[in-house]
């Protein structure tokens, strides 16, 4: 039990009605979760008002509530504690709650498009192989050292955020490495966290069903390099034009990394195989297993936050060989019939570009590219043309099908993919709604040599349809269906 005025420190308190000193048990913003003697934080969510679900709370036992509008009912048993942003209020509260677990650890942040999730995964390998305690918090999973945990969001909330590092603390962990998302920053769920570094990889086309606009998009990611600290570094891809106007205005060290510009890191692709690619990085021969000039950038990144950290380089290199591609993230298999299927989260139209010119540079002959792809339902409307349109110009043969429709109806979402294939691709694309025998149609036009691209999806082990998960996994699937073809 802490003290609601401790719980409180650092909050920007408009108002409060009723006694500080209550202890309280936990702090809890979903109110079907509220106890007794828990504080509840109403927040006005994108699509629900938490002020409507402040009575529920304090009938379950909240002895205080958090509010940025007081309820007309004012219980005298309750503390209210009015606030401008109940966001921010809650992830103050929520770090506070956890003592300030990130200023006790080495905790970096990585935002951008495209590569958050290739990066952090990688830096947690690479910390763990030399020797450090590590922790990971990113889109695929949630990693304490060694103990595994499911993640739900790229960016969790404040709440899980914070729990989740004092883990961490507890176990001794000297380095953590986090996803930071647009919609996590928007909502300040990192609001209050102390950051080492903040690294930048790109801004493609993505979120604009929620933020509106492009520049919206790129401001928000900027705000996250606005509040880093002087004792932070900010490390950026300097190739991506949006990476000095995130420097702008920071007060963290700046340093930048680069392919085709000067900057603090530089790399060069030499060689580029299935089986990997060759780099020169910073003067450096280096062996990667992962492929693709993306992944090159991602490398970069990894180097760079690595030096910044204290880390020798030459210590870097030699493991860099040893790292292993994320799941979901250009995974691929070839079947006992010489057909390579590579399976990648590729969501946006620019890491769809980058998969599929990354496989038209790794042909040798004439091997046919067939690519499936779908777009999600209730996200960016904007995207499923143009990503359409990427993958009818770049692949041999496309098969448009479902990726997880949620709410929408799944046919209109490939309809309005169709509108962005120009006529003289037509005739090489086929719709078919179900995934799965998307999967398979794309196996049984496939032939020796050739290579399938399973693209949207990636790591995720479930499609979405009408509220409802049910197990799905590209990987798994299309495996499966080339074994069948070899029998």
């Amino acid at each position: 039990m802490k003290k609601l005025k401790d719980i409180l420190t650092e909050v920007l308190i408009i108002k409060a009605i009723g006694t500080l000193d209550v202890s309280i048990n936990t702090v809890v913003f979903d109110s079907r979760k509220t106890q007794k003697n828990d504080i509840f934080v109403a927040q006005k969510g994108v699509i629900v008002d938490g002020h409507l679900f402040i009575e529920k709370a304090i009938a379950l036992g909240a002895v205080a509530v958090v509010c940025e509008n007081l309820p007309l009912m004012i219980k005298k048993e309750v503390t209210y504690v009015l606030v401008k942003d109940s966001n921010s209020a809650l992830a103050v509260m929520a770090s506070n709650f956890y003592e300030n677990p990130s200023s006790h650890l080495k905790l970096i942040g990585v935002t951008g498009t495209n590569g958050k999730t290739t990066i952090v995964s990688l830096l947690y390998q690479l910390f763990k192989k030399l020797g450090f305690k590590v922790g990971l918090l990113s889109t695929v999973k949630i990693l304490v050292n060694e103990q595994e945990f499911d993640a739900t969001h790229t960016t969790p909330d404040s709440i899980t955020i914070n729990r989740y590092l004092k883990k961490m603390v507890d176990f001794g962990v000297n380095y953590c490495f986090m996803e930071v998302s647009s919609h996590g920053i928007h909502q300040k769920r990192t609001h209050g966290l102390l950051f080492k570094g903040g690294v930048f990889t790109n801004l493609t086309h993505d979120h604009l069903d929620y933020h509106n606009s492009f520049s919206a998009y790129r401001d928000v990611k900027k705000i996250f390099f606005d509040s880093l600290p002087k004792s932070a570094f900010a490390l950026v891809n300097i190739d991506d034009k949006n990476g000095e106007f995130m420097l702008q205005n920071t007060n963290a060290k700046q340093k930048s990394y680069a392919l085709k510009t000067i900057a603090d890191f530089k790399a060069k692709v030499l060689e580029k195989h299935l089986s990997g690619s060759l780099l020169n990085i910073d003067g450096t021969e280096v062996w990667s297993k992962l492929i693709g000039v993306f992944n090159a950038y991602n490398l970069l990144a990894i180097v760079g936050t690595a030096v910044l950290c204290g880390l020798k380089k030459s210590e870097i290199l030699r493991v860099i060989s040893e790292l292993e591609s994320v799941n979901g993230r250009f995974q691929y298999t070839v079947s006992n019939t010489k057909i390579t299927a590579i399976v990648d989260y590729a969501h946006t139209p620019d890491a769809l570009k980058n998969v599929l010119k990354t496989i038209v540079d790794l042909r040798s002959g004439s091997e046919k590219i067939i690519t499936v792809v779908g777009c999600g339902g209730d996200r960016d409307k904007t995207k499923r043309p143009k990503m359409a349109s990427i993958a009818s110009q770049l692949s041999n043969q496309t098969i448009f099908t479902s990726d997880n429709p949620r709410t929408e109806d799944a046919q209109k979402i490939i309809d309005e993919m169709e509108a962005g294939v120009s006529n003289e691709n037509l005739q090489k694309t086929l719709s078919v709604l179900d995934r799965k025998q998307a999967i398979k149609t794309a196996c049984k036009l496939s032939q020796k040599g050739d290579i399938l691209l399973i693209a949207g999806k990636g790591h995720e082990t479930y499609q979405e349809i009408h509220g409802k998960r049910y197990h799905f996994d590209d990987f798994e699937t299309v495996t499966q269906c080339l074994t069948q073809l070899n029998k």
